[in-house]
């Protein structure tokens, strides 16, 4: 047994516990808390699984899940950004590419590299993967605001020209998926949960 690449593997395990203590802007589906972005990994991990058949393109499903589960890591250093609000994600890429070399070279060099091509794939969005990955991660907190009736949405003044803007990018992985977000934003506008 290695012990040294043990004690690594099992301080980034330690590392990680941390992601628990990042909270997100969007709630639960029952509206009672923000969800953490532990919560959130795992939630659009299944969603991956439930929903892969939708994807634009073939996907190693395996590589895809792996993707999630590793793309918010960064956010232990980095924090989590709202992806409306302009001004905190100036500089938001730099802070998260710095959190990743920190964060990922706690583990043996051949699983932090392994870590951060994951991490970087992700980022580039130039894989089949990466895309569907990305359009899973866009998806969910629409589905959490229809569900919470716009809670998120409410608090922070955001618009559905907004969401559809920021979200487009669902479609380089779905154009299925792209489809019912616009129609769940379309609906909720409607029922009162977003202003246009």
């Amino acid at each position: 047994m290695d012990e040294a690449r043990l004690q690594k593997q099992i301080d980034f395990i330690v590392e990680i516990d941390r992601l628990k203590t990042i909270y997100r802007q969007s709630f639960l589906l029952d509206a009672t808390r923000h969800e953490n972005d532990v919560e959130h990994s795992w939630h659009i991990a299944m969603m991956a699984m439930l929903l892969s058949e939708y994807s634009n393109e073939g996907v190693d499903l395996l590589r895809a899940i792996e993707m999630l589960l590793v793309h918010d890591i960064v956010e232990i250093e980095a924090g989590d950004v709202f992806v409306y609000d302009a001004e905190a994600n100036k500089g938001k890429l730099e802070r998260e590419k710095n959190a990743a070399d920190k964060l990922f070279n706690i583990l043996p060099a051949d699983q932090a590299a392994e870590m951060r091509a994951l991490w970087d794939q992700y980022e580039a969005m130039d894989t089949p993967e990466a895309k569907f990955a990305m359009a899973m991660d866009r998806l969910q907190p629409i589905l959490q605001n229809y569900f919470t009736r716009g809670k998120s949405w409410q608090a922070h003044g955001v618009t559905a020209r907004q969401v559809l803007d920021v979200n487009a990018r669902i479609k380089k992985g779905s154009d299925v998926l792209w489809q019912y977000a616009q129609f769940i934003v379309q609906d909720s506008i409607k029922k009162g949960y977003i202003k246009p």
